[in-house]
């Protein structure tokens, strides 16, 4: 049995996965051998479920609780000798290589070949009387796009974290794997574009609208054919960047727009938009209330936990006692003070503006409303259940230094947490499901916004390909959030300052930053200090806020991950980045 090994290797992993992510909204089956799977539709598609079981999402599964954002300028995690700090403080090596993507996207790329080369053909005659035989054997054929989609996804995670990759082909022996060199990023980029392309009239277009080929249960946690479209266009939109694109080639950014120009439109006729409340995007229900799906495109779901909660709820909070998450509440992943500035004012005006009447001793009032929802400061109602005390993260203060596990920025995490999860002793609200969103139209939007801006080359300028500017695009996020469109007449450079920090409020903690200012060569100007806010309560209960300078490694090795020296000893033909 050729790949007999192989597919018992993939079962035990694929076993353990399931153990931790049970809320896909498809069917799940143990696994055991190829002729075991080739025996059944359900079969089959459970073990392509397997793919989808290693697909990135980010609730603090980093280091302890720790999330990526704690590696860039949006938040620092309170606990410190935290492995996330080796990002920034210089324990990143190749003998240290934060490998987990490098390993996780291989093992779901081995999982999509195995299924495109041992599992296509198949005709299941032993269940041709079945009375369900036709959907499942429509269900079946689309396995084949389903994990050409997951294969590409895989790539595009891999490529952006350390640009050119090993492509593993079907059917290759263990051997033959060993011995591969890196393909060039272009290669890579334009193999995810041009897959995407081919599949993304031959997938499944939406599972919630199959009509005679409808089972049961619609299996929404599949791609679809948004999703296909969302990911040429995402890969297009990176391969286009500076990172990625070092001679500046306009015709790259001419074609992300394109991409996401089509990609809006097939939107449109799904009759996809932005949710009226953004807090709502990463609500527990998000996956079945019809106004926030609308937002939606594709994202992992995971099983009800408190995990996120425990890790990032206000250090000082009662706790259960038979929590099993995590040991104890610890405040994580404290947004910083770079972030916080980020929010402009009501007005619409950045806080630095002189008449955007911002009040240092009253940081928080009349801020963009994504603050708030987004980010628990002093005097917050934070969490939500009902006998919650109001957030006091100031010197002394309930939740505040010298307590164990503090804030050290003066702020809390709100934003991906469900509120209303109540940890104390005996609560009947311990727990909820969460979804990691991976592509919305909130993202969507900005990223057709920087694709046009860029090759149009200014904040208002249309053409007759793109009659939307760049501003008006860059704005619908703004308005959904009750905040004033971007005024027009900004010069290029203006545009794109306000752009970035637009990006960096509307798509907070939802793991772009970390790659945003990857792409765009600017790691040198934002990730070299943040900046925490000491809080401390004066004697009249007024308080003062004082800024603090705090500086971070940076090289520009580190716009790449380094080659895991681990794989390189195994296959020399793996060349390292450069500086690792």
């Amino acid at each position: 049995m050729k790949h007999k090994s192989i597919f018992l290797i993939l079962t035990v992993a694929a076993l353990f996965l399931m153990s931790c992510q049970k809320q896909l909204n498809y069917k799940e089956y143990v696994i055991y051998d190829k002729e075991y799977i080739q025996q059944a539709f359900n079969n089959v598609g459970g073990f392509m479920t397997t793919a989808y079981n290693v697909l990135e999402y980010d609730f603090g599964n980093y280091s302890s609780g720790a999330m990526l954002a704690s590696a860039s300028d949006e938040s620092e995690y309170s606990v410190r000798s935290n492995a996330i700090e080796e990002f920034y403080n210089g324990g990143w090596t190749a003998a240290n290589p934060k490998a987990t993507t490098w390993n996780n996207m291989y093992k779901g790329i081995s999982t999509c070949n195995l299924v495109l080369s041992e599992m296509q053909g198949l005709t299941f005659d032993e269940l041709v009387l079945n009375k369900d035989y036709q959907q499942q054997m429509f269900r079946y054929k689309n396995y084949q796009y389903d994990a050409r989609f997951m294969r590409a996804f895989f790539y595009f995670n891999l490529v952006r974290q350390y640009g050119d990759v090993p492509m593993v082909e079907p059917g290759m022996t263990i051997a033959e794997i060993n011995a591969l060199s890196r393909t060039p990023a272009d290669q890579v980029f334009q193999f995810i574009i041009s897959e995407c392309a081919d599949i993304q009239d031959k997938i499944i277009k939406d599972h919630t609208d199959l009509g005679d080929y409808a089972l049961n249960e619609a299996e929404t946690g599949r791609a679809d054919q948004l999703a296909v479209l969302a990911l040429k266009a995402r890969a297009a939109l990176y391969w286009a960047s500076p990172l990625f694109n070092p001679n500046g080639d306009k015709e790259r950014w001419h074609n992300a727009a394109k991409y996401y120009k089509e990609l809006v439109a097939a939107c449109d006729a799904r009759g996809k938009k932005l949710t009226p409340k953004y807090e709502d995007t990463w609500a527990y229900s998000n996956y079945t209330t019809p106004a926030i799906v609308q937002e939606i495109i594709f994202a992992r779901r995971t099983s009800s936990n408190n995990q996120a909660e425990s890790y990032n709820y206000p250090a000082g909070l009662e706790k259960a006692t038979n929590i099993t998450d995590v040991d104890n509440i610890v405040g994580a992943n404290c947004p910083t003070q770079n972030l916080v500035d980020a929010y402009d004012m009501l007005n619409g005006k950045p806080i630095t503006a002189a008449d955007s009447g911002y009040d240092p001793a009253d940081p928080y009032a009349n801020r963009d409303p994504r603050l708030a929802l987004t980010v628990a400061f002093n005097g917050a109602q934070w969490p939500t259940y009902n006998g919650a005390p109001k957030l006091q993260p100031y010197v002394g203060g309930a939740n505040g230094s010298p307590l164990l596990g503090a804030t050290t920025t003066g702020y809390y995490l709100r934003k991906l947490l469900n509120g209303t999860i109540d940890l104390r002793s005996n609560s009947r609200y311990s727990k909820s499901y969460h979804t990691y969103v991976l592509f919305r139209m909130g993202g969507i939007y900005l990223d057709y916004a920087e694709a046009v801006f860029q090759y149009l080359g200014g904040a208002d300028a249309t053409s007759g390909e793109f009659p939307e500017s760049a501003r008006e695009l860059a704005s619908r996020t703004r308005v959904r959030a009750g905040m004033p469109a971007f005024e027009e007449g900004m010069s290029k450079d203006e545009f794109w300052t306000r752009y970035k920090n637009e990006r960096m409020v509307e798509l907070a903690f939802e793991n772009h930053r970390f790659w945003d200012v990857r792409r765009w060569k600017e790691a040198d100007k934002y990730f070299k200090n943040i900046i925490e806010m000491q809080i401390t309560k004066n004697a009249d209960d007024t308080f003062s806020y004082t800024r603090k300078n705090v500086s971070r490694q940076w090289d520009d090795k580190m716009y790449l991950f380094p080659i895991p020296q681990s794989e390189r000893m195994k296959n020399p033909n793996l060349a390292q980045n450069p500086g690792w």
